[in-house]
C-alpha cells in the first residue's frame, strides 16, 4: 500500500494540469473537499490541494504545447538525471529534461514506449505528498497501456519494480510493487491493457467514503462519470470520473478500509 515512507519507484507526488485552475480548484473542492493553496509569487500559478491541512495533490496551468488537461503521477528517484538516461536507453522519451524546482527538489517529465506520460521527483526540501491511503487522498495508481508486458519491462528497467499477475474477467492485471520490502506490502498500483478507444495514461485513484456521492457531485460540478460506481469483488466500490476539462481519475471505497500512512 502507499505510505509516506516513499521508497524508490513509489508514487510520491501527483499534480493536475488544467486550462482553468480556478474552475478546477472549485470542482475538486466540491467533489473531494480539497482546499487550494497557491504556492505564491514566482510559482506560475501552481499551488497545492490540501485536506485537513495536509498536501494531497497539486494543481497548475498547462505548460506543454498541445497538452490537454490530465493528472501526472510522479515516481520517486534518488537521481533524476540518471533516470532520464535510463528512460532513453529503455525506449522512452524525455519530454522535459530534469531541472531544479527551487529548493524543493528536482523533476523530469517522460513518456513510456507505449505513450503514457509520467514524471519523477528527486526530493530535497519537499519529500512528497503529506497524506496518502486515507479518505480523499491518493491510494493507488494504474497504467493503461497497449502492451502491459512490454510496459512492465520498461518500468522494471527504470525503477526495478516487481509485479504479480492477477486474473480478472477479460484480462490479466499486473499488480506493481517497488523493489524494496515485502512485495504485497510494497504494492502501489496496477497495469492493464487499453480498452477500445482509450489512450495510454496513468490514472490516480483516491480513497473516498462514498463513491456514489462523489459521482453525483462530479456531475453537478460539470464533470462526468465514464464508469458509474460498481462493486469489484475483493477490491471495493469504484467509479471513474472526468473533471470539467476531461482529466480522468478514479475513486474507490476499499473493501478493507485503508490504514493511515
Amino acid at each position: 500500500m502507499l505510505t509516506t515512507d516513499f521508497a524508490t519507484g513509489a508514487p510520491t507526488w501527483i499534480d493536475l494540469g488544467s486550462p482553468d485552475t480556478g474552475r478546477a480548484a472549485a470542482f475538486y473542492a466540491s467533489v473531494l473537499g480539497w482546499d487550494f493553496v497557491p504556492a505564491g509569487p514566482g510559482s506560475g500559478g501552481y499551488g497545492f490541494f490540501r485536506a485537513d491541512g495536509a498536501t494531497v495533490a497539486a494543481l497548475g496551468p498547462l505548460t506543454e504545447e498541445g497538452a490537454s488537461s490530465a493528472w501526472t503521477v510522479y515516481f520517486r528517484t534518488p537521481d533524476a538525471d540518471a533516470t532520464a538516461k535510463s528512460v532513453e536507453m529503455s525506449g522512452g522519451t524525455v519530454r522535459v529534461a530534469p531541472f531544479d524546482v527551487m529548493e524543493a527538489g528536482r523533476m523530469g517529465c517522460f513518456t513510456d514506449p507505449g505513450g503514457a506520460d509520467f514524471a519523477v521527483w528527486q526530493p530535497a526540501g519537499v519529500g512528497g505528498l503529506e497524506r496518502v491511503s486515507e479518505d480523499n487522498a491518493l491510494c493507488w495508481v494504474e497504467a493503461h497501456v497497449p502492451d502491459p508486458t512490454a510496459a512492465y519491462a520498461f518500468y522494471r528497467g527504470v525503477f526495478g519494480w516487481r509485479s504479480v499477475d492477477m486474473e480478472v474477467p477479460g484480462l490479466v492485471y499486473k499488480v506493481l510493487s517497488t523493489a524494496e520490502g515485502d512485495q504485497q506490502e510494497a504494492s502501489f498500483g496496477g497495469m492493464a491493457p487499453l480498452q477500445r478507444g482509450e489512450r495510454a495514461r496513468w490514472i490516480p485513484y483516491f480513497c473516498v467514503g462514498d463513491p456514489d456521492a462523489v459521482g453525483s457531485a462530479a456531475e453537478s460540478g460539470g464533470g462526468s462519470v465514464p464508469m458509474t460506481p460498481a462493486d469489484v469483488a475483493g477490491v471495493g466500490r469504484i467509479a471513474w470520473i472526468a473533471d470539467p476539462f476531461g482529466a480522468a481519475f478514479a475513486v474507490i471505497r476499499p473493501d478493507q478500509p485503508a490504514a493511515a500512512a
